[in-house]
């Protein structure tokens, strides 16, 4: 298990978990799913290491979902 240390936002004690990461990759969404991460339980900050990024040529597909695209109306002064 890896020492995530404490989060940069609120200083509370980051604990290991899996969660699913979104990256935009040559202006397509992709999502990971259960990346190994550590997160905030204070305040929810995620932090992945790099080289669960950088491994990512093992992944493999494994479905694909539609998500909706939601415009923002209005301005906001």
């Amino acid at each position: 298990m890896y020492d995530y240390g404490h989060c940069h936002v609120c200083g509370s004690k980051m604990v290991s978990r899996r969660i699913n990461q979104d990256f935009w990759i040559k202006k397509k969404l992709v999502v990971i799913e259960n990346v190994p991460a550590g997160v905030c339980p204070q305040c929810g900050e995620k932090i992945v290491r790099a080289e669960v990024v950088s491994h990512r040529k093992g992944f493999r597909k494994s479905r694909k979902m539609t998500v909706p695209v939601i415009r923002f109306a209005e301005e906001v002064a």
